[in-house]
């Protein structure tokens, strides 16, 4: 028995839509690879993102964390799903990093993975990240 998706598929094609678009907020002049991320937070506010590169490698950030910053800091912090969509044209999906800051926030979030024609994989952050290490399992409370 699959799971009931947490976006209908109006919000599914916005998501997509959104995520699409922003791919074009991406400074990416050394990779030229262009990605755009969009989270659905749980009231249904969309939050964007895209990848910001940097001359030292090391520096770069990101679309997913780069959404999930400016999630957090205008008082999100609680999500049902987030798009990803790169230049390559095909589905990107999010790397190790941002799937552990994703898990900080949202440990059951729904990834939606669009290509340039707007169709989508999703999966679900446990299939992508299982056994994940997070706030519960560390002694402290979490704000």
């Amino acid at each position: 028995m699959s799971t009931p998706m947490a976006l209908t598929a109006d919000e599914i094609e916005a998501l997509s839509a959104k995520t699409i678009d922003a791919r074009s907020l991406s400074y990416s002049p050394y990779s030229k690879f262009r990605v755009g991320a969009v989270l659905v937070a749980q009231d249904g506010t969309h939050i964007e993102g895209a990848n910001v590169e940097n001359a030292s490698y090391g520096a770069c950030i990101c679309a997913e964390q780069t959404a999930i910053v400016k999630a957090v800091t205008t008082g999100y912090k609680q999500f049902k799903a987030i798009g990803v969509a790169s230049s390559s044209g095909t589905y990107t999906s999010p790397c190790g990093i941002c799937r552990q800051v994703l898990r900080e926030f949202a440990p059951n979030i729904e990834i939606y993975m669009f290509a340039a024609d707007g169709t989508f994989v999703m999966e679900p952050l446990t299939a992508m990240l299982p056994r994940s290490f997070g706030p519960e399992d560390l002694d402290v409370d979490k704000e």
